[in-house]
C-alpha cells in the first residue's frame, strides 16, 4: 500500500502571503496596513483566534493576502495545529507563510498543514483541502514530508477494513515498504510458526482462514540496534469470549500498533538514521472456529513461560509475547512495543494521549522532550511491581487476563515485560483512532507517539 505523498507546494508558483498572527500581535500588524485592509479585517471580526482564517481582497477583487489566527499561549494549550485549522478554511490556492515562528514551532505547524491534507479515498471519493503551502524557510522540508508520509501510511493501514487488511494484506504492505527502502524481509507463516517456536502467535491466529504470520524486516548495517514490535491483530472478534457488537465495531484498528511502527519505520529509513532497525509484526486475526483457543487453556510461550488463558479477548499480549522474546534474542540496544492493547488505557487518559511504560529515565526525559517538540503527546505510566502478583495465577506462570478489573493497562505492560528479557524496553498502549475530527487529524486512524519517538531516538541512542 503506497500512502499518498503529502508534500509542500512547488516553489515556482505564485503564492499568496499568509500571515500567522498571535492575538496580541493583531493590532500591531493592522497598524502597518492600509485603511481598506484595516476596514476589511475589523469588519470581518477577525480576532486571530486559533484556527481563524480570513482572505483579504485587493482593490481589483483578487486576493491580496490571507490571515491565520494563532491565538495566545493559553488558547494553544487547549489544542494543536492552529495553522492546519486555518488552512481548512482558506480558499484554493498556494500560500507562503509569513510569521515569527522558528525551530520546532514552525516545523510543527508546517507538519500540521500537511497532515491536514490527508484524505482516505479508497472506497469513496474524498476531496483534500485546496489550500497548499510552500515549504517555509528555515526548516527541513524533506524531514517534514517524510514524517507526513509515514503518518499517512499508518492512517491508510488502520482505516482499511479487515476484509482488505487481513494478515495477507498487512504482510504485503510491510513488504512494499521494505522494497521501497531496500530492507531485508522475511516472513514465517502458518504451521512453520510451530516449527520455529512461535506457539502463541500460531495459537491466536489459527482459527482464521488467513494463516497467522510473523513479519521480520531489517534495515541498516551500522549503529545502535533498534527493534520495533507492533501488534498486528487485523481483526479481533474476541475469540470464544466473543465481543458484543458495539465493542467489535472498531476492531479493524486492532493492528494500529503494527501500522504505527511501519509508519515510524518509514520515517527512520527515509531520514537515514544511523541505526540497525528491526521491525517485528505478529500478524493474525482473532477469529472463531472449531480450532480456536479456549478459556482455561494453558499455553507454553517461545520463552518457555506458561500462560493460563482466562479470556481469549486478551490476545494481543500473547502474540506480542512471542515477538518480544524473539526480539530480545537479538540483544537490541532499545526495544519498543506498540499496541492497541487495553481499554483501561483509554479510560485512564482518553484518545489523545499515548500512555507508555519505561524504567529508563534517560529514555523518559528524551521522549517527553520529543513529544513536546513534535506536538505528539505521551503520558508515562508505571511498571508497578506490586501488581506482579496479579498476573500470576498459580496454575501457570502467567495469567493473560487477571480478574478484578483494576490496573488493566499496567498488568498488561507487566505481562509483556516478562518476555522482553534484560534489554532496554518501552511499551506504548496506544488507541490509534480519532473519534472526532480535529485540526490535522480527521476522524479515523491515526499514529500516536511515532513523531515523539523519532525526535527522541537521536538522544536515546546517541546518534
Amino acid at each position: 500500500m503506497k500512502p499518498v505523498d503529502l508534500k509542500f507546494a512547488s516553489v515556482d508558483v505564485d503564492a499568496t502571503p499568509l500571515y500567522l498572527l498571535e492575538a496580541d500581535g493583531l493590532e500591531a500588524w493592522l497598524g502597518q496596513q492600509s485603511v481598506p485592509v484595516k476596514t476589511w479585517v475589523k469588519g470581518a471580526g477577525f480576532a486571530a483566534k486559533p484556527g481563524e482564517a480570513l482572505a483579504v481582497p485587493a482593490t481589483d477583487g483578487s486576493m491580496l493576502c490571507a490571515l491565520a489566527g494563532y491565538g495566545d499561549v493559553a488558547a494553544r494549550k487547549r489544542g494543536r495545529f492552529a495553522l492546519a485549522a486555518a488552512a481548512a478554511r482558506l480558499p484554493e490556492g498556494n500560500y507562503k507563510l509569513v510569521s515569527t515562528l522558528e525551530g520546532p514551532e514552525l516545523e510543527a505547524e508546517a507538519l500540521g498543514w500537511l497532515l491536514g491534507q490527508y484524505v482516505f479515498d479508497r472506497y469513496a471519493e474524498a476531496k483534500a483541502p485546496a489550500a497548499r503551502l510552500l515549504a517555509p524557510e528555515g526548516m527541513n522540508a524533506a524531514k517534514i514530508e517524510a514524517i507526513a508520509k509515514g503518518e499517512a501510511l499508518t492512517r491508510d493501514l488502520i482505516n482499511t477494513p479487515a476484509n482488505d487488511m487481513g494478515p495477507v494484506a498487512l504482510e504485503a504492505a510491510a513488504s512494499e515498504l521494505a522494497q521501497a527502502h531496500g530492507a531485508e524481509f522475511h516472513v514465517i507463516r502458518g504451521e512453520a510458526l510451530l516449527d520455529e517456536n512461535f506457539p502463541l502467535i500460531h495459537t491466536v491466529g489459527r482459527a482464521s482462514d488467513q494463516a497467522p504470520r510473523l513479519i521480520d524486516m531489517r534495515w541498516g548495517a551500522a549503529g545502535p540496534k533498534l527493534t520495533l514490535v507492533g501488534k498486528g491483530v487485523c481483526f479481533d472478534t474476541g475469540g470464544l469470549n466473543l465481543k458484543p457488537g458495539a465493542s467489535m465495531a472498531l476492531m479493524k484498528k486492532d493492528m494500529g500498533g503494527a501500522a504505527t511502527v511501519l509508519g515510524l519505520a518509514h520515517m527512520i529509513m527515509a531520514l537515514e538514521l544511523k541505526v540497525q532497525l528491526r521491525v517485528l509484526i505478529p500478524a493474525v486475526e482473532n477469529a472463531v472456529s472449531s480450532n480456536a483457543f479456549r478459556p482455561g487453556d494453558i499455553l507454553t510461550s517461545r520463552k518457555g513461560l506458561t500462560v493460563e488463558i482466562n479470556n481469549t479477548d486478551a490476545e494481543g499480549r500473547l502474540v506480542l509475547a512471542d515477538a518480544l522474546a524473539f526480539g530480545a534474542e537479538g540483544t537490541p540496544d532499545l526495544m519498543i512495543s506498540m499496541a492497541t492493547l487495553t481499554g483501561a488505557a483509554r479510560v485512564a487518559v482518553g484518545p489523545d494521549l499515548a500512555p507508555y511504560f519505561s524504567d529508563d529515565e534517560g529514555f523518559v526525559s528524551a521522549l517527553e522532550t520529543g513529544a513536546a517538540t513534535a506536538q505528539d503527546p505521551v503520558w508515562r505510566m508505571p511498571f508497578w511491581e506490586a501488581y506482579e502478583t496479579m498476573i500470576e495465577p498459580g496454575i501457570a506462570d502467567l495469567d493473560n487476563a487477571p480478574s478484578g478489573g483494576f490496573a488493566g493497562c499496567i498488568t498488561a505492560a507487566l505481562f509483556l515485560r516478562r518476555f522482553a528479557g534484560d534489554v532496554n524496553y518501552a511499551h506504548f498502549d496506544i488507541y490509534g483512532w480519532n473519534p472526532a475530527a480535529k485540526p490535522a487529524r480527521p476522524k479515523g486512524g491515526v499514529g500516536m507517539a511515532a513523531r515523539a519517538l523519532l525526535e527522541a531516538l537521536p538522544e536515546v541512542l546517541e546518534l
